[in-house]
């Protein structure tokens, strides 16, 4: 079967003016030397019987998206599936050259941080044309699908959200006792992580309770619900304030002075995979993770590991948790085989068979009847992680929307700043109206 597996170069050119360079900078790319992975328009699928498929992710994941789509070639043996894939990076930098060149893949990934900035711009297909081929008849509306206003133009690739994982061998090792996370408070978990860390540093051990990335934008997503504000409203502008965001950095602050957290620089030398892991490595007891990947975690970590909720659901102000998801499946609106896009999308939400193959590498499927129908072909953990979803969706919880244009600048800003704040150089009242300020001129307000 073909497949096209091309690795370039990272490009010099930002992901917002190769879409801004629009379909004239077809030539001006092309002389440029820059290399389109997924082939020119004759392999990318200008025939009926050829759809291209591209996707981000890891080796692993292509294997698993390659078994799915195994199963859609035995039932359509005149379709040609030309596919390619990348790390997260790479692949919205060579989706935008791809874009921007006219090469418009059929089906592809889209980030919850890049899809308003393709919807907006028009590039994407409305799904909404098109619910006679695309039955969503089983995904509840209160899953997070890719609106823009009333249009829809990205179908969640998997369910998710976030929880704190806990080595309970490694706690308990120390004389802790994780609490109950369906009520836990923040002092809660801070008071546990506490206990870890003093009582390995009596024992001679360098280690801390748990790690809270401060980075990670749905981290943070989660403590301004909290807070009764949201990080981007509804209309597609920054929500949060500038006491919301100092509290989340002096908490980080506060937190590494005690022993709550890890010293800044401490978990350096770890990695971003499940096996280079603090949790994975023994440095701490418990980290936050996505609910897709706890049986991953749980193949490295020497020690049984207990999916717990965000502490401060039941003292604050509002939920704070959500389902969310990391990725959509879109369709190009000028893609050269919408009909075949389509008909595989629909593949990919409704047949269990394709799913069973896929497995929850992305996420639990949206579809209610097809999650139900893989569930017993699951693992012991993945079956954990989807009842620890299903719980939640039975509960009042927020909206959760694709970011809007300017999310991916919020994010590259929250790094830097968390940085700083770790290391002394900005105050955590200096790095939120830092976060603020560039979040407002990404969104026009500036």
């Amino acid at each position: 079967m073909e497949q096209d597996r091309r690795h370039t170069a990272r490009s010099g050119l930002s992901r917002r003016t190769l879409l801004n360079l629009g379909m004239g900078g077809a030539a001006a790319l092309t002389l440029a030397g820059c290399d389109r992975f997924g082939g020119g328009s004759a392999s990318a699928g200008g025939a009926a019987d050829s759809i291209n498929m591209i996707w981000w992710g890891d080796a692993a994941r292509s294997e698993q998206t390659e078994a799915m789509l195994d199963v859609y070639r035995g039932r359509h043996s005149d379709v040609t599936i030309v596919t390619d894939y990348a790390d997260s990076g790479p692949y919205q930098d060579r989706m935008a050259t791809r874009f921007a060149a006219g090469d418009i893949p059929d089906i592809m990934n889209q980030r919850r941080d890049g899809l308003r900035e393709y919807a907006d711009r028009g590039t994407l297909l409305n799904l909404n044309d098109h619910l006679d081929v695309l039955d969503l008849s089983d995904v509840p509306d209160t899953y997070p699908l890719g609106r823009v206003g009333d249009d829809l133009y990205g179908i969640p690739a998997g369910l998710n959200t976030v929880g704190f994982i806990i080595n309970t061998d490694l706690a308990g090792s120390y004389g802790a006792e994780v609490p109950d996370h369906l009520t836990w408070s923040w002092d809660d978990l801070w008071d546990f992580s506490r206990e870890i860390t003093e009582a390995a540093r009596s024992g001679g051990d360098e280690v801390y309770g748990v790690d809270l990335s401060f980075a990670t934008i749905q981290n943070l997503v989660v403590w301004v619900r909290q807070a009764g504000e949201d990080l981007y409203t509804e209309d597609g502008l920054f929500g949060a304030s500038e006491e919301t965001l100092a509290a989340w950095f002096e908490m980080s602050v506060e937190q590494r002075e005690s022993g709550g957290l890890p010293p800044a620089g401490f978990l350096d030398v770890t990695g971003s995979s499940a096996a280079e892991s603090a949790i994975a490595a023994g440095r701490v007891a418990g980290q936050v993770i996505p609910t897709n990947n706890l049986e991953v975690h749980g193949e490295v970590v020497d020690g049984p590991l207990q999916l717990c909720r965000f502490p401060g659901e039941v003292q604050s102000v509002r939920r704070g948790m959500s389902i969310d998801t990391a990725m959509y499946w879109s369709i190009g609106a000028e893609a050269p085989n919408v009909e075949g896009a389509l008909d595989l999308l629909n593949f990919i939400v409704n047949d269990a068979e394709g799913n069973a193959a896929v497995g929850v590498t992305r996420g639990l499927p949206c579809s209610e009847a097809v999650a139900e129908e893989i569930a017993d072909s699951l693992s012991e953990a993945d079956q954990e992680s989807m009842q620890y979803l299903m719980d939640l969706s039975e509960e009042d919880l927020p909206e959760s929307r694709p970011d809007p244009a300017g999310g991916s600048a919020v994010q590259d800003m929250l790094t830097e700043v968390d940085e700083e704040v770790q290391f002394g150089r900005l105050t955590p009242q200096e790095a939120a109206a830092r976060l603020r300020e560039t979040a407002d001129s990404a969104m026009g307000l500036a």
